[in-house]
């Protein structure tokens, strides 16, 4: 059931315990498939982490906020996350994405006017992008919010 499971995507530990939990195994069973899935190299949190923080930023735009919450949720330790998320935004540029993702989304949109800067920026906060990128590229202090 769990290599089933793992067909699908890559998952986090946590997912293949919560998934067995759910099929009606016992904790101690479920420890042991674990065990023997990262033996076999099916399992991985690292690699399964950084994956993922790579691919949401890359192909989704999100930003490091929306990515370790995402990871959290998924059972990755918070020692963790703050690794791969270091690494994951050396590779991508925060400030660029952010750009894009408002050129995209906001086509022609006239960021003096209020309405329209209050959305970008709550668009911009959904997507995890921190309060300096949000402030510094719309041009705006923090005074302002």
């Amino acid at each position: 059931m769990a290599l089933r499971y793992l067909g699908y995507r890559s998952r986090s530990e946590a997912e293949v315990r919560q998934y067995l939990r759910r099929r009606g195994h016992a904790p101690g069973t479920a420890q042991a498939v674990i065990e023997k899935l990262r033996s076999l190299r099916y399992l991985n949190e690292e690699a399964f982490a950084r994956g993922w923080a790579l691919t949401r930023a890359q192909t989704r735009g999100y930003g490091p906020k929306r990515i370790e919450q995402e990871l959290s949720s998924k059972g990755v330790g918070s020692t963790l996350i703050g690794k791969v998320l270091r690494e994951t935004f050396e590779q991508v540029d925060e400030v660029e994405q952010a750009r894009r993702l408002l050129t995209k989304n906001f086509k022609g949109g006239d960021f003096t006017e209020p309405k329209t800067l209050r959305r970008a920026a709550s668009f911009l906060q959904r997507r995890g992008y921190g309060s300096n990128v949000v402030f510094n590229l719309l041009g705006c202090s923090i005074e302002d919010d």
